[in-house]
């Protein structure tokens, strides 16, 4: 279980060489008239601009083409292209960009985006809309579907996933490639662990339908491996019957000892009842440098409910705060439909968007912190089998620091430094912390990462599924062995 505290603190142009291919700026749409659905290959500047940048807006990378893929075999096809000899290229899968640090990026190989934003393309595609299996309970949805859009056409049929990310506007293929954390993550694990099956495009250009019980190296190496063993281009989603309403609470605290030990107590009742638990714990610290006290701790805590339990939730919550031991009169309360509450991130988006407050370099960092180290770091439901990484203790904090550096270079490389300063400080406090999304620049930094085991099961996992390291080559985890 994980509890988190966010510190706001294929015919392809390119068979089989890449000359043809990158000989000038122009996009080829094949298959137009006939019965087969377009695909669409780009080396338009505009087309290459827009896949060379990434949420973090910290670095560029600008490939030599873009894909916009009408189907899976179209992916496949341009992979074992990019295996073919000395005419050999990268391939870097995009969802909705959102990396921080270029790892979705490449400047000497093939973007392949799978995103819906070409709907001119897409309308014809093969690629298809969540499909909800009802009697089930699953949804199968293509890689590059937004959670959003996923969740708009699970809850006509009044069922949803049950895991979540604070953010929506994200592809499945992208949070499955890492882990997919909120804060229900500690009555239901990460988004990785509830996954019923994948499909996946490996590095040999082989399509191939995995779970746990089929091909399952595969499978759990694809969940939080970081795009290193294939495209995952569709996935099996566990539904379950929708809230329809939630009660959303905050609760504010100077010490941060009593902030743990709440949160703390909390994620402990996971294994209760539903009417006896939180279905959703996050925290969070802010600084406030004018105030006498500089630094709050505040508590998001969420209780779902529907026409069956309205008449008792209200008592449920009244139970739970009773036991916690928060500022009297600093809560805040919010009686919301679930969907505004999962979308509430979006929300903040559009007012950020409208004053120029988004579109900033975003230096995050993300860190797993051992719950024995927690203090310590504030002072100065997991698989093993998945490719993530985390600490060797049963309860640990995810730490997500969000800065935003909207005053332009100088602050971008403020918080940057600051960022090197942290990773230094727990370095040198052995805190034993891991990063989630890592970035690293070598392949010795992956190894002290993973660790022995990890790597050895990573590097026999990359020589099975994508032994010329095509794939996923901003991630620095593997050096490229093609000759570009």
């Amino acid at each position: 279980m994980a509890s988190k505290i966010v510190l706001v603190f294929s015919m392809l142009i390119l068979i089989p060489t890449l000359g043809s291919a990158y000989g000038g700026s122009r996009r080829a749409e094949l298959g137009k008239g006939g019965s087969r659905p377009p695909i669409l290959l780009t080396t338009n500047s505009s087309d290459l601009d827009a896949a060379s940048r990434d949420f973090g807006k910290q670095t560029q990378a600008r490939p030599k083409a873009v894909l916009y893929p009408a189907s899976v075999k179209e992916i496949a096809k341009l992979i074992k292209s990019a295996n073919h000899g000395m005419s050999g290229f990268l391939v870097s899968a995009r969802g909705n960009g959102h990396s921080v640090n270029g790892q979705s990026l490449t400047s000497t190989g093939t973007v392949v985006d799978l995103s819906r934003k070409h709907n001119k393309i897409l309308n014809e595609t093969e690629i298809y809309w969540p499909r909800v299996n009802v009697k089930e309970k699953y949804v199968d949805v293509w890689g590059g579907e937004l959670w959003i859009d996923l969740l708009n056409a699970t809850l006509k049929f009044g069922l949803a996933p049950r895991t979540w990310t604070d953010y929506l506007y994200l592809t499945v293929g992208g949070t499955l490639s890492n882990a997919g954390l909120s804060g229900q993550t500690y009555n239901f694990g990460p988004q990785i662990s509830n996954v019923y099956e994948l499909e996946v495009v490996t590095g040999k250009g082989e399509i191939v339908t995995c779970s746990r019980t089929k091909n399952s190296e595969l499978f759990y190496g694809a969940l939080g491996g970081l795009g290193q063993f294939g495209i995952i281009t569709r996935a099996r989603i566990p539904l379950e019957l929708s809230p329809e309403r939630v009660k959303w609470i905050t609760v504010t605290y100077t010490s941060f000892y009593t902030f743990t030990k709440d949160q703390e107590y909390l994620i402990s009742l996971h294994d209760k009842p539903s009417s006896e638990r939180f279905d959703y714990v996050e925290g969070f610290v802010a600084y406030n440098h004018s105030a006498s006290d500089p630094i709050v701790y505040s508590l998001e805590i969420v209780k779902n409910y529907d026409k069956s339990s309205a008449g008792t939730v209200d008592q449920e919550v009244e139970a739970l705060l009773r036991k916690l031991e928060y500022i009297p009169n600093s809560e805040s309360r919010q009686d919301v439909p679930y969907i505004d509450f999962l979308d509430r991130v979006h929300t903040n988006e559009l007012i950020l968007r409208s004053k120029g407050l988004w579109d900033v370099p975003h230096p995050w960092i993300n860190l797993f912190v051992p719950k024995s180290k927690v203090a310590e770091f504030n002072e100065g439901v997991w698989e093993a089998e998945t490719s993530a990484v985390t600490p060797d203790e049963d309860i640990f904090y995810a730490i997500s620091l969000l800065w935003s550096a909207s005053g332009g270079s100088q602050t971008l490389d403020y918080l940057q430094r600051q960022n090197r300063q942290i990773l230094d400080f727990c370095k040198n406090a052995k805190l034993n912390v891991k990063e989630y999304i890592p970035y690293y620049t070598s392949v010795e930094e992956w190894k002290a990462h993973f660790g022995p085991q990890k790597w050895d099961q990573l590097s026999k996992r990359k020589l099975q599924f994508d032994p010329k390291h095509i794939l996923a080559s901003g991630q620095h985890i593997f050096n490229p062995i093609l000759a570009h």
